[in-house]
Parts: structure tokens; sequence; C-alpha cells
């Protein structure tokens, strides 16, 4: 007697239906990018004011479009020094999206367990919120988009 793995549907149409979340994900970022590479946010006001940074300190986010900018532009150090939490993040990110989209591919969604997505969003806020206070401090200057 011969054991198999249970069958998932596996038909063209199926799996073009799954592949369409994936699919408008980097869609969406493509143009997000080149949108980013036509109006570069590097000159002042292109893409308007940040609110926090009118407020007089930068957040975790601050520095994230130039930082695109340069990657689209392949400039990682010019990109790490707009904002390097988002540049190291950018693994993480890659990682999780090809778990994604890998799963909408096989039929076999990845389901990360309650704990390691509670863990995950614990170090990720605590994360921000230490970059966010030492690239607002003296010391800290050389972070600063």
């Amino acid at each position: 007697m011969t054991l198999t793995a249970p069958s998932t549907p596996t038909s063209g149409l199926a799996r073009w239906r799954r592949m369409v979340p994936p699919a408008a994900v980097v869609g969406g970022l493509a143009a997000a990018t080149l949108a980013l590479h036509l109006r570069d946010p590097h000159d002042q006001n292109s893409w308007g004011i940040c609110p926090t940074a009118a407020m007089g300190f930068s957040c975790p986010g601050c520095g994230g479009l130039r930082a695109v900018n340069d990657l689209g532009n392949l400039q990682i150090g010019a990109a790490a020094s707009s904002n390097l939490l988002f540049v190291l993040s950018l693994p993480f990110i890659a990682y999780a999206f090809y778990r994604w989209a890998h799963g909408r591919w096989t039929g076999t969604p990845w389901e990360p367990s309650d704990r390691s997505l509670a863990v995950g969003g614990v170090v990720l806020a605590v994360t921000m919120v230490a970059f966010t206070v030492v690239r607002n401090l003296p010391a800290g200057a050389w972070l600063a988009p």
C-alpha cells in the first residue's frame, strides 16, 4: 500500500487566482518605486511635508521615500543614510513576501504561529521606538535622514 499526500488544486486557473494578491503587491510596489524615481523625494517638498518632521523630530519612517529612491538608483549607501532601519528590514520583508507568495503558488498557505507573530510584533515595536529615540538624540544624529 502506497501513501500519497492529499491532492491540492493545482490547475492553472486556481493557481492564477491564488497569485492575484502577490502580483497586485508587486505591481503596487513597482508603481510606487517608479513614482519615486520620476519625482525625486530628495527635492524639498516634492512629496509634501512630513508631519513628524514639521513637529521637529524624525519618526522611524522619515527618510523612507528617499531610501526607496536611492535603492531604485542602486545607491545602497545613500539609502542606508536616509533610513537605516528600512534598509536593514528589507531582507525580513523579502522573506515574509517569499513565504506568502510561495504558499499561494503551491496552495499550502504560510501560517506562522500566534507566538511567533506576537514576538515579531513586540520586537518590531521596540526596535522602531528605540530607533526613533536614538535618531533624535545628538549622539544618533547620524541616523537622521
